[in-house]
């Protein structure tokens, strides 16, 4: 078979079943193992993104991507030419050690996230040498048979080979809101995509019924991948992902206008031009926060381990932030509130009296059903302990959501029947007679009000209630949904999910943290206030969809803030509400496992499922829980708002002594007859000061900094950076006087000096600014305590050693380390207080 398919090929819903198997050289036994291996060699992995990864050597020349690192190799070089061959080799070392160190943090960071990928693959059934195999959708070759029911995702454009009551969403080709019912047929060659009714597309997912296909074309082949290849659409930014690069942009502005300013001052002052440069140069290098992305990365990538060791798998690193700052969380109450596993609780005739009659007839509409598998049908099964008898399935229409009723049609001892399950008012529509428990048949208007009456019974003591109905068929005839009419109420199937264990005190937990939760469920809203009552949600305010379809969005937006359980929601409202909770100014979690919840969870901020979700609820979701409950997300929020902490102290870091020491260094350039560091010293510094920093990504978090939702704030940033850079310029100055005016130190001792106290502060300003409490009642990590730990004793032995004449240092006299202990002891106690001053303030105001 040649890769480049046939013009027949291309336009496959001409061909009939049995042409299309020819050409793809396989049967309904599906292709055999050699098959498989030459079609994957040919076609590649399923999948429309780019599967090659960044090689090493392509991630570590990544790292030298900046301008300003290139302007400095080149500068550097340009000095060997002119003679100063030493300090080239010198520049370009440190340049180097700091690109491997980001290249191994990213490269760590890439490797992680890979493998957590891993847990949550999208899988569907294959027939592979006549057997059915479950596979991730990425193994899926041109010529497989596969297997789709309700809840699939299709993972190939493919010919149906067979059908079942089958619709499907295909809403992202088409802008077709409903979904398209599919048949097995032959349409002409010029046949429009939205009118292919013999076709399934990749992408698009089931919404009721079942099917068997073959997959015609995988990856970028398909109608899919051609509208990827297109439109070439990213995934939008976060507010975290927007605010890092607004801070990125902030500073390299900061740096452009200070660089010029500097070698600009520095060629009048009529200091060498190639120095000069090298150190405007080296002092961007100083100030631009070269290490931010790695360190991000970093931090995001260790954030998603330490989450996956709770249950909670990250798809998408960067909704890791949003996760920290999410304030309210919407849910279905099954498996988040109650166990989700569904207990039948009785089977009642019409006028609510037990009957076996309703039990066999729920049982064999529940067991012999082939749709979607659903606890409902599980409970209702398990429940019944009558006869079985020797019935089989003559037609099914499926459950979908706008009939909300599920019909089979059987073969028995009894002869024919037709039954229907599904919600009261579904099953009601289509009846026009009630039998009662002495068997005779009534009209169903008469007893309409007593039927109603019940199911408010039922659902006022928690009870979920549906309706069962029936009527003779015809063994001649296979029922369809046109025939879903004139049928008996035979009565009511009464279940029950209870509430967790302890939920109570979960929710109160969610609340501590600052997340409102609320609860969006399809039941009625006399079942849903009586499980919030069991819950402590005393006085819950409930609004229905009915009431949120009379609703403007701005009266909607104003009310659902006051919710706490949206009550009988259809499955296309869960999206609207969501959308207003965000127009309100919130950032909003949704917890969906259902066919219909991808829309919702792909506008909420945080979409979130389980593994045993539907495949088009798990691709649309960024986290992926493998234990279904609220104490597990809890967990995640806790991991989330620790991972987002730990990236700002970098933040605050970059901000605080390492600005302050370059904006001092750049001050002091101006009215030294010397550069206060060579260019050279100052990549040292930067590269020492950064160590401790790459340790951050393991740092303690402090309680304080979980217990509410965080968010991006750049103009809380700017105002810690100016107040502690200029603090940290004040030290600063003080040292130039201590070596200038007291130790009267010359060009090297000077910068040698000024080199060992700048790193040292810089080193030690990290406890500072890392906890919002005082430094000594929040210790800082194994890690980073040793990392800074090295630095101080790295700096303090280095003017000692015999590199110290490669970077220009030489012995400083005792009393300058006196001095710099007394500067730098109140450098920190000035930091803490001012600290304890700005927060205060800020968190007043």
């Amino acid at each position: 078979m040649k890769k480049v398919p046939t013009p027949a090929m291309q336009k496959f819903w001409h061909l009939s079943q049995q042409e299309a198997l020819s050409m793809l050289s396989v049967d309904l036994k599906g292709l055999d193992t050699e098959q498989v291996a030459d079609r994957t060699k040919q076609y590649g992995p399923n999948t429309i993104k780019d599967q090659r990864s960044t090689s090493g050597i392509l991630l570590f020349l990544l790292q030298f991507k900046s301008p300003v690192t290139l302007l400095l190799i080149g500068a550097a070089i340009l000095s060997a030419f002119l003679g100063d061959v030493a300090d080239m080799i010198i520049i370009l070392i440190i340049v180097i050690i700091s690109s491997i160190l980001g290249f191994w943090q990213e490269r760590g960071a890439a490797n992680a996230v890979r493998e957590l990928l891993k847990m949550v693959q999208i899988r569907c059934t294959v027939v592979r040498a006549g057997k059915p195999v479950e596979l991730p959708i990425e193994a899926v070759v041109p010529g497989d048979v596969v297997l789709l029911t309700a809840g699939d995702i299709v993972p190939g454009d493919a010919l149906l080979l067979d059908s079942q009551e089958l619709f499907v969403d295909e809403a992202a080709f088409t802008g077709e809101t409903y979904p398209v019912e599919k048949n097995c047929e032959v349409l002409p060659p010029n046949t429009p995509l939205s009118k292919r009714s013999n076709s399934l597309f990749m992408g698009s997912h089931i919404i009721s019924g079942k099917a068997t296909a073959l997959i015609i074309h995988t990856a970028k082949e398909t109608e899919f991948g051609k509208i990827s290849a297109q439109l070439q659409t990213r995934i939008p930014e976060t507010d975290f992902e927007r605010g890092i690069k607004r801070f990125g942009y902030m500073l390299m502005e900061i740096t452009l206008i200070l660089v010029i300013i500097i070698f600009a001052l520095n060629v009048l002052l009529h200091k060498p031009v190639l120095d000069s440069f090298l150190f405007s140069l080296a002092l961007a290098v100083g100030l631009t926060p070269q290490l931010l992305p790695a360190i991000v990365s970093v931090n995001l990538a260790k954030g998603a381990k330490r989450m996956a060791n709770q249950q909670v798998i990250v798809k998408r690193l960067s909704s890791i932030e949003n996760l920290g700052s999410m304030n309210i969380l919407c849910s279905d109450k099954t498996g988040t509130i109650t166990d989700g596993k569904v207990n039948l609780k009785g089977t009642l005739s019409a006028d609510g009296i037990h009957s076996e009659k309703v039990s066999q007839y729920a049982w064999l509409n529940a067991s012999l059903q082939q749709g979607f598998h659903n606890p409902i049908d599980e409970a209702i099964c398990l429940g019944y302990k009558g006869e079985k008898g020797t019935f089989k399935v003559q037609a099914e229409v499926p459950y979908d959501f706008i009939r909300k009723r599920l019909t089979i049609q059987v073969n028995g001892e009894e002869g024919n029947l037709v039954i229907s399950k599904g919600a009261l008012n579904s099953i009601l529509s289509v009846c026009s007679q009630v039998e009662l428990s002495n068997g005779a048949l009534e009209d169903i208007e008469k007893h309409r009000i007593e039927l109603l009456k019940l199911y408010e019974e039922f659902s006022n003591s928690g009870f979920r209630t549906l309706g069962l109905a029936y009527k003779k068929g015809d063994k001649n005839h296979d029922f369809d949904r046109g025939d879903e009419k004139e049928m008996i109420f035979l009565g009511f199937i009464t279940l029950f999910d209870p509430p967790k264990a302890n939920v109570s005190a979960t929710i109160a937990q969610l609340g501590q943290l600052g997340v409102s939760l609320k609860i969006i469920t399809g039941d009625n809203a006399l079942v849903a206030k009586s499980l919030a009552l069991q819950v402590g949600l005393k006085e819950p305010v409930i609004l229905t969809g009915a009431a949120i379809q009379k609703m403007s969005n701005a009266a909607l937006m104003h009310k659902a803030v006051l919710t706490d359980i949206f009550a009988e929601v259809e499955p296309n409202q869960k999206e609207r509400i969501i959308v207003v909770l965000k127009k309100a100014g919130h950032v909003v979690g949704f917890i969906g496992d259902g066919i219909n919840d991808a829309p919702a969870l792909h506008t909420a901020d945080v979409g979130i499922s389980v593994d045993t979700a539907v495949d088009v609820a798990k691709q649309a979701a960024d986290i992926v829980l493998l234990s279904h409950g609220l104490d597990v997300l809890i967990k995640g929020v806790v991991e989330g708002r620790k991972t987002f902490t730990n990236t700002m102290k970098y933040i605050f870091m970059a901000t605080s002594a390492n600005f302050g020491n370059m904006f001092s260094m750049a001050g002091a350039s101006l009215f030294l007859s010397f550069l206060p560091l060579l260019p050279k010293q100052i990549l040292l510094t930067n590269l020492l000061t950064d160590f401790p920093e790459m340790t951050i990504a393991t740092d303690r978090v402090d309680e304080i900094n979980i217990q509410a939702p965080q968010r991006w704030d750049l103009s809380f940033i700017k105002r810690f950076m100016i107040i502690f850079g200029l603090l940290s310029s004040v030290f600063d100055y003080l040292t130039f006087y201590v070596l200038l005016y007291i130790l009267h130190a010359d060009e090297k001792v000077f910068q040698t000096g000024w080199f060992t106290e700048s790193v040292i502060s810089a080193t030690l300003i990290v406890l500072v600014v890392r906890t919002r409490l005082p430094f000594f009642k929040s210790l800082p990590g194994k890690y980073l305590a040793l990392a800074t730990i090295l630095i101080l004793a790295v700096v303090l032995v280095l003017p000692y050693t015999p590199a110290a004449s490669w970077f220009g240092f030489i012995h400083l006299p005792f009393s300058f380390y006196l001095y710099m202990l007394l500067i730098v002891a109140a450098y920190i106690m000035s930091a803490e207080l001012l600290k304890h001053w700005f927060y205060k303030k800020m968190f007043k105001s």
